[in-house]
């Protein structure tokens, strides 16, 4: 019998557009790429969603038999401009000089950094809550305006609504994606912006956050609150059932997180802007029902006098030099009334001692090592 050849399984979208942008990635290191590539992939989606209601919004205005008919034609034009008629319905809104299409006709001038940075600033200035959040420097000398403009014609080639896709979140899984191959590349640093999904998922599934409010203090990209609203919808609960709060000290990731969550309509409180959970708590009035985190663990310099008197140890003061993770959770068990769930080191053995003491540890779950990007060592999980 004559051998057939074996098929091989088509590529993801995703896959697909991951193998062409990084194609297009020229010198830049894969730290520096990623805010360039998400950065679009943001605006891309903006952009889209705006376009879609856009449609929408001139469909039923010039619809005789629609309730919202407006038969004067300047009228009609004039509507489609007013920034209401998208907030109102939770739609960012996007200056025409900012606008996919407009950006796309572009691409292969020379000024295409330039238009674009020029896009992120009108963004931003008309919608308060990315206010410092989107990448700029498009423009910079180094970033080869050819390579960005085909990587503009790329995710042009794209669209992330769901009437390109139905209702699957498209460009959710694009930006997960594009954030763990970017943390594949960029090594044991990764583990500080993004965390793998299967890590998070088990960590949301072992505390069951149904309903209430969900903090993490070093939030990273946001994944655990992406998976914490995943977990709620499954179940059958409804977005709102959970109210999410966080904080992240770098200031790039913050603003990946930011970015994360808003283009997936996911209300959150970051804070308003990136700092030290530690040192400078941005919730200190804010008792959450539920803490996740998947801490550093590999931070010494972490300690100051300031902290001596933190009313967030309430299993004690841990001694200034043990890895950053254990204390990090120390601290974050000290404001969940429901239940806490925190990857850790294995090397961190003294993290669940007094919880284990305070029966406040049901278990202590080995993860391989494989599980955890960058790590140096094995880790573990921890759940009230």
């Amino acid at each position: 019998m004559p051998r057939t050849a074996k098929t091989k399984p088509a590529k993801s979208l995703e896959a697909t557009l991951w193998e062409a942008a990084d194609k297009l990635r020229g010198n830049l290191e894969a730290a520096e790429y990623k805010h360039v590539v998400l950065g679009l992939v943001f605006l891309k989606y903006v952009s889209d969603a705006f376009t879609k209601r856009r449609l929408e919004l001139e469909a039923a205005i010039a619809d005789p038999e629609s309730e919202d008919f407006i038969p004067n034609e300047t009228r009609r034009k004039k509507i489609l401009e007013e920034r209401d008629e998208y907030t109102s319905h939770n739609v960012f809104w996007v200056p025409e000089a900012a606008r996919w299409e407009r950006l796309l006709m572009d691409a292969k001038q020379p000024d295409i950094g330039q238009l674009l940075d020029t896009a992120m600033d009108l963004v931003e200035a008309e919608n308060p809550s990315l206010k410092g959040v989107l990448p700029r420097n498009y423009g910079r000398p180094e970033l080869d305006k050819r390579l960005l403009g085909e990587l503009v014609d790329l995710i042009g080639s794209i669209g992330f609504t769901d009437v390109d896709h139905g209702s699957d979140d498209v460009l959710g899984k694009v930006y997960e994606y594009f954030l763990g191959k970017f943390a594949g590349q960029e090594g044991r640093d990764a583990g500080e912006f993004y965390a793998p999904r299967s890590i998070v998922r088990l960590l949301v599934e072992m505390l069951e956050p149904f309903k209430g409010r969900v903090y993490d203090p070093c939030c990273g990209s946001g994944g655990m609150f992406v998976q914490s609203e995943e977990f709620v919808l499954a179940h059958g609960g409804k977005r709102d059932d959970i109210s999410i709060y966080g904080q992240e000290f770098v200031a790039t990731t913050w603003k990946l997180a930011k970015m994360n969550l808003a283009l997936r309509g996911i209300d959150a409180d970051l804070g308003d802007r990136s700092d030290d959970a530690f040192h400078r708590d941005l919730h200190p009035d804010m008792r959450a029902d539920y803490v996740l985190a998947n801490p550093p663990f590999n931070k010494d310099d972490w300690w100051s006098e300031a902290l001596a008197e933190d009313p967030r140890w309430k299993y004690g003061v841990p001694p200034a030099r043990p890895r950053r993770a254990r204390n990090r959770a120390r601290a974050s068990a000290g404001r969940a009334i429901r239940g806490r769930c925190i990857a850790h080191s294995t090397g961190a053995r003294r993290v669940v001692d007094l919880p284990v003491r305070d029966a406040c540890v049901s278990a202590n779950i080995p993860l391989i090592h494989a599980s955890l990007v960058g790590a140096a060592t094995p880790g573990r999980g921890f759940v009230r």
